[in-house]
């Protein structure tokens, strides 16, 4: 999978996208504090010819244009393959300057042979960077997970990525990949007026390409084994507000690799080889030590019932084995030994998964690792076997005669029975329930026969909302008097309790009640605030608070104004677009419909 494992997770909170601000804020200290002035040199040929081509068709928004794209790879061996990118961009407003900041991933499984970028003003000799102008930076995707990666960015700055200039790069890189993949992005933020990808194949090797989100190219077959595809005016993706994840839309070429004699353990073009090579990266690394076998005994020497013991168990995975990702090598897809995680305490979602799979074996309790993508859709039946997956889970078997009615995250699978699923990551859900990202997804089960894409449960949508009754009192002067009290299950709760797991200030613990009363109300002071079941994640989340609204009756004439809505917002507005939607909706989890308050409005 070349997408590694990092566990992100998609609790619902409202978070900016820290990674970009971070990148350029980074490269403006390098900027300010290494004064290198770029060189002038000429642009390539390939840049200067599509300088003065004509736009594909784009309205008054658009950032930039992708004159040129072009991806070269080359297969010298089973492992390793050479990979030159050419892109080339027209900048048409000041939302797209941020094309001219180029991001190169690198580490022990792939090296940077070449980078350099241009810029072509639209009036003015032409720049050139080179990758001594670069800045290293580790990587940035995940907010306070990748402690440690052996994985590295190159960024390169291109001067001068303002309205109206072009500007480019181009890089090579040579990489030993852990499976036999390749994809072709086609489908941009932004239009694309010419894409091409060509392949290169050794003597006796073959190819299969699958299409995503796009109608099937037919490729020119060169001499000596090699094929070249090229798209021309592809339309630009546009984000839309709560629409599927970009990689489940955008139109891509997945490419699938088979060298000569037949398919080899690192080549597989369906889901059943997809999870033979994930069974055997893991072989092995869930046997457990004395240690992890006496903790075990430990955690669960005062349950009563296979039920307690797992809770136990799960229960020391979230709150007692820390989430830290060390990606060594082929670490981004393989997990470190059950023994290893124990001892040191800390690991990623594969990790825990392991760890937790060791220690559920002990107790006689079978499962299985489930590899997925946190985002839903990004992945459907519907698609080819390809690279769509960011995150492990458990799949727990569950003996025949557990019945519980907390265990609803399961579903029935024909031969292995009742699979629960599980994530260790997640510190505020419990087991027995997924969160809402997780729900209605697809993941690939894998099991010492191979792997299936399976789809997980949807939970009721009355697991998921929130509950708010209160009292209101008026008084003459205006002044309303609020005693509310709200109860949180499902990812309204378990989103508060992330939002909340590293606060220790009381008044920092009510900020959620501000921001709350602070969208609804222009003038109010809180009097009295408290929060109920944070950490127990089995109970409903609660907040219980008083307040004071000054000026929120005024009097004209005979009458009182008042909005008879107190709290809380009517819609979203998802669907208030000026034009029409061209994504369904996505919705980050079954919400039910909102309870009605238990309200008393008087007036004193």
């Amino acid at each position: 999978m070349k997408n590694k494992s990092h566990c992100y997770l998609a609790h619902p909170l409202e978070v900016t996208d820290s990674r970009i601000l971070h990148l350029l804020l980074l490269v403006g200290l390098c900027v300010l504090t290494v004064v290198r002035p770029a060189l002038a040199g000429d642009a390539p040929q390939w840049m200067h010819a599509v300088v003065s081509a004509q736009l594909p068709a784009h309205d008054e928004k658009t950032d930039a244009i992708l004159l040129y794209s072009e991806q070269n790879v080359t297969v010298l061996t089973a492992d390793k393959i050479r990979t030159q990118v050419r892109e080339a961009y027209k900048i048409l407003r000041p939302g797209g300057r941020h094309l001219g900041t180029v991001q190169v991933p690198f580490g022990p499984l792939m090296k940077i042979t070449s980078l350099k970028g241009w810029c072509i003003p639209d009036k003015g000799k032409d720049y050139e960077v080179k990758e001594k102008d670069a800045i290293e930076t580790s990587l940035l995707e995940i907010e306070g997970g990748e402690l440690y990666s052996d994985v590295k960015d190159k960024v390169l700055r291109i001067p001068a990525a303002d309205p109206g200039n072009v500007v480019g790069y181009e890089y090579e890189v040579e990489a030993r990949p852990p499976f036999l993949q390749d994809s072709w992005d086609l489908q941009r933020s932004i239009p694309v007026r010419e894409s091409h990808y060509s392949l290169q194949l050794p003597a006796g090797w073959e190819y299969r390409a699958a299409w995503l989100n796009y109608p099937e190219v037919r490729p020119k077959e060169g001499t000596n084994n090699r094929f070249e595809w090229t798209v021309s005016d592809v339309k630009e993706i546009r984000a839309e507000a709560d629409m599927p994840p970009i990689r489940g839309v955008r139109g891509q070429m997945i490419v699938y690799l088979f060298p000569a004699g037949g398919s080899g353990p690192r080549s597989f073009a369906n889901w059943e080889e997809m999870g033979r090579w994930y069974s055997a990266l893991t072989s092995g690394r869930r046997q457990p030590s004395p240690e992890i076998s006496k903790q075990v005994q430990t955690l669960t020497a005062a349950s009563q019932t296979p039920l307690e013991k797992m809770q136990a168990l799960t229960h020391f995975m979230q709150h007692d084995i820390r989430y830290v990702a060390i990606t060594l090598g082929i670490g981004g897809h393989q997990p470190h030994p059950a023994a290893e995680v124990f001892q040191h305490r800390y690991g990623d979602c594969k990790d825990k998964a392991t760890l937790l799979s060791s220690m559920l074996q002990e107790i006689g309790i079978s499962s299985y690792y489930v590899v997925i993508n946190h985002e839903r859709d990004a992945v459907r039946p519907e698609m080819p076997v390809h690279d769509g997956f960011d995150h492990v889970i458990l799949a727990i078997k569950i003996p025949d005669n557990l019945n519980s009615p907390a265990l609803v995250s399961k579903t029935q699978h024909p031969k292995l029975g009742t699979l629960l699923f599980f994530d260790p990551t997640d510190e505020v859900t419990p087991l027995g329930e997924i969160r809402g990202s997780l729900q209605n997804n697809y993941g690939l089960l894998v099991t010492p026969d191979g792997g299936e894409l399976v789809g997980l449960p949807q939970q009721a949508p009355t697991m998921n909302g929130i509950e708010r009754t209160g009292i209101l009192t008026l008084d003459p002067s205006g002044t309303l008097k609020g005693e509310v009290s709200e109860k949180r299950v499902g990812d309204r709760a378990t989103s508060q309790r992330w939002r909340l797991r590293t606060v220790t200030k009381d008044t920092d613990r009510v900020k959620p009640i501000e921001d709350l009363l602070a969208g609804s109300l222009s003038l109010f002071r809180i009097t009295k605030a408290s929060i109920t079941n944070l950490n127990q994640t089995d109970q409903p989340f609660g907040f219980n608070y008083t307040f004071e609204a000054q000026g929120y009756a005024k009097n004209a004439g005979g009458l009182i104004l008042v909005r008879p809505r107190v709290l809380g917002v009517k819609t979203s507005g998802v669907l208030e677009t000026k034009e029409p939607r061209k994504f369904p909706l996505n919705l980050r989890v079954p919400l039910a419909t909102p309870t009605p308050s238990i309200s008393q409005f008087r007036r004193a």
